[in-house]
């Protein structure tokens, strides 16, 4: 009868002889699939020889020396397409020839020690298991880090296939490692977990299979690729491997602490099993030994010192981070502070009358005085070489001394206690700042200062020179808006201003003529009162009180023109009026629009002769009121209302002008909802119509209603 652990590795033997098979058929390359097949044809005797020994009851060791060699064949198939993806960097191909030779290494030791438990003169085999055990361990435990090597860092075309590769691998070889250390905290493999061992294989070996028939080759670029992994990657994996390491170490020497502890055995192998958790936890939060790491992985595996990508996003980060405008200088300066990890620093910033003020400080205490003209040769250096100066340097190496062609750093600079680097902002080839960043006393590792931590706070300092002068630009800005808007209102103030300075020299004028008539008497003392209403009025206005220049109130249009017509005497020809319907209502502040319609008339009766004739007109229009001021005036041509009418300061009065009234007029219209035409033709007089939105009264009182309540 056909017991269950034959059954599952025959199964899993015929399932990777087939996959052994489809390689050979595949398009991939001839390393590729050949590296491949070998893997899947030594999984395939391998499970064979577990089945002919579970059937006949065949020696042990042939089993045991095979899956080594098994693993060594994975092993060099995901070096194979490692070495595809490094391909254009000779320095990494190399590195992977180095360590698959460690692993072969490796392999002929677990042979050699597997061939000795076989021999005469070998230790007890329970000692001897378990370092074979181990040995599994650590070698499924290398199989998944290359595998996480290869998904974490494949490029998003092969994505496709190399997922089902790593899961299917992957899943093998976590089951091994869960085989191997359960064996090894019990001294021997378990049966059931061993006879399941093989249906875990075939059940992966139509993952891996779909995998093989997808895409895998790296594509050829003609630009190197100097590190695929991450740096972040490979410190990770290097702490996950190197703790795996530890407790593997850490098992077996508890496992002999118990065997030769005698009666302490079972708690003393307890006691040094805790101690060595506590230990790694200790070093695991170690930040000195985490900058190490970093140090030997940048030394050993990289290029470069830094991973550019990273750096770079972490410093984005931090300069975004926040509000637009809110700490944006002390964000520059943390940000430039990450690169060399930095606590802290001093940001100085290029004022109006060319000294540089200290603006903005992080985590730094130290007095900062204002940089002028006495420290110009330290300006100067930071301008034109656009170096970053090392002040532990400066001390201890008097050549670097040398080549700043004598420069004495400021007394202040020397009195700062925690100061180290001096990094310069430079934007457009100009100083605009600098960076006072603080040493840290207590770092974990003594920095190595070199030129590639220059050259990246160089750039840093640039694109943070560039967003600051943006800021500085951005207040400046707000600033001058708010100072048009002032000049803004003051022109039409002004503008207002004449109308009434004219309206009253008009009563000037005729006083001498009229002084004794009682009714001229009335008018006059009416229109020095409006007048004066109307100035009081505008001074408010220049004087921002947005309560009263921004007010607006449920406006009876047709009243409101009868108003201004009849109480306009400012010269001839007089207004005629024609209202074709009774009562229609606009939402508009009042004082704005009787000012707006009444510049309208007077430009109007600037236009016409004595003789002439101007006629105001309101109707309804659908959901809109339209006021029409129509005189027989010069007229324009139409290339002066495109390109002349509503500029400002265009005017074709000469010096009796501002050229702004009809631009307000316009621009108060827009801001209603409305919009105004003009029609005119010279020598037939012009047209200005007034499109205001209307409104319904009963709406009106019924939102001022429910706003005040």
């Amino acid at each position: 009868m056909i017991t269950v652990e034959p059954l599952g590795y025959a199964t899993a033997g015929a399932f990777f002889l087939f996959l052994s098979l489809l390689a050979l058929t595949s398009r991939h390359s001839y390393r590729l699939k050949f590296t491949f097949a070998t893997a899947s044809l030594l999984s395939a005797i391998w499970a064979g020889a577990v089945t002919h020994r579970a059937l006949f009851g065949s020696p042990a060791i042939l089993v045991q020396l095979l899956e080594p060699l098994r693993d060594l064949a994975w092993f060099g198939f995901l070096f194979v397409m490692l070495t595809l993806a490094y391909q254009p960097n000779e320095r990494a191909s190399l590195r992977l020839r180095r360590v698959f030779g460690w692993v072969a290494a490796f392999t002929a030791g677990l042979l050699f020690l597997t061939i000795y438990r076989h021999t005469e003169w070998a230790a007890p085999a329970a000692l001897t298991d378990v370092n074979l055990y181990a040995g599994h361990v650590l070698m499924s435990v290398g199989v998944l880090v290359l595998l996480e090597q290869l998904c974490r860092n494949s490029l998003p075309a092969l994505r496709r296939g190399i997922k089902y590769l790593c899961m299917g691998i992957g899943s093998m070889f976590a089951f091994d490692f869960f085989l191997y250390s359960d064996a090894m905290l019990f001294r021997q493999i378990t049966p059931v977990l061993w006879d399941a061992r093989g249906f875990i294989h075939a059940i992966v070996a139509p993952v891996i299979g779909i995998a093989i028939t997808r895409r895998l080759e790296w594509p050829q670029s003609p630009a190197p690729q100097n590190n695929l992994v991450s740096r972040r990657l490979v410190f990770h994996t290097t702490a996950l491997l190197g703790a795996g390491l530890y407790l593997l170490i850490m098992g077996t020497g508890g496992y002999y602490v118990r065997i030769y502890g005698g009666d302490w055995g079972i708690a003393a192998q307890a006691a040094f099993l805790f101690a060595s958790g506590l230990l790694l936890a200790i070093l695991l939060f170690s930040g000195q030994l985490r900058a190490w790491l970093r140090v030997i992985i940048s030394k050993h595996f990289f290029d470069y010192k830094y991973d550019y990508r990273e750096e770079w996003l972490r410093f984005m980060r931090s300069l975004f981070a926040g509000q637009p405008d809110s700490q944006l200088r002390e964000r520059a300066i943390q940000a430039i502070a990450q690169i060399v990890q930095s606590p802290g620093g001093i940001l100085w910033w290029r004022q109006d009358n060319g000294q540089f003020e200290p603006v903005a400080r992080w985590n730094m205490l130290d007095p900062a005085p204002n940089v002028g003209p006495s420290d110009g040769a330290l300006l100067r250096i930071l301008e034109q070489h656009e170096w970053v100066i090392n002040l532990d340097e400066q001390e201890i190496n008097p050549k670097l001394r040398s080549s700043l062609k004598g420069l004495k750093l400021p007394e202040w600079l020397h009195n700062m206690t925690n100061a180290w680097l001096v990094v310069p902002l430079i934007l457009h080839e100009q100083l605009f700042g600098f960076v006072v960043l603080a040493h840290s006393d207590f770092a974990p590792v003594k920095r190595h200062f070199n030129w590639e931590d220059c050259d990246l706070l160089k750039t840093a300092g640039r694109q943070a020179a560039s967003h600051l002068a943006q800021l500085e630009a951005a207040q400046a800005l707000s600033e001058a808006r708010q100072f048009e808007t002032f000049n803004r209102l003051s022109a039409y103030v002004v503008h207002d201003l004449k109308n009434l300075v004219a309206q009253l020299s008009l009563v000037v004028s005729n006083s001498a003529k009229h002084k004794h008539n009682p009714l001229f008497m009335d008018d006059v003392i009416r229109t020095v009162d409006n007048s004066v209403a109307r100035m009081n009025r505008l001074l408010a206005q220049l004087r921002r009180d947005v309560a009263i220049s921004t007010q607006t109130s449920c406006v009876d249009l047709a009243q409101l023109l009868n108003e201004i017509v009849q109480g306009d005497h400012s010269g001839q020809p007089p207004p005629a009026i024609e209202i074709q319907k009774n009562s229609i209502f606009v939402n508009a502040n009042r004082d704005r629009l009787t000012a707006v319609i009444g510049h309208v008339i007077q430009n109007a009766r600037d236009a016409t002769p004595p003789n002439g004739h101007i006629t105001v007109r309101m109707r309804a229009e659908e959901k809109f009121a339209l006021v029409e001021v129509e005189d027989t005036g010069c007229g324009m041509d139409e290339t002066f209302i495109r390109e002349s009418l509503f500029r400002p300061f265009k005017t074709t009065k000469g010096s009796s002008g501002m050229g702004i009234g009809a631009y307000e007029t316009r621009e108060f219209v827009r801001s209603l909802g409305g919009d105004v035409d003009v029609v005119s033709r010279p020598g037939h007089g012009s047209i200005f119509r007034l499109r205001l939105p209307s409104s319904d009264p009963r709406t009106q009182v019924i939102t001022n209603k429910t706003g005040n309540g």
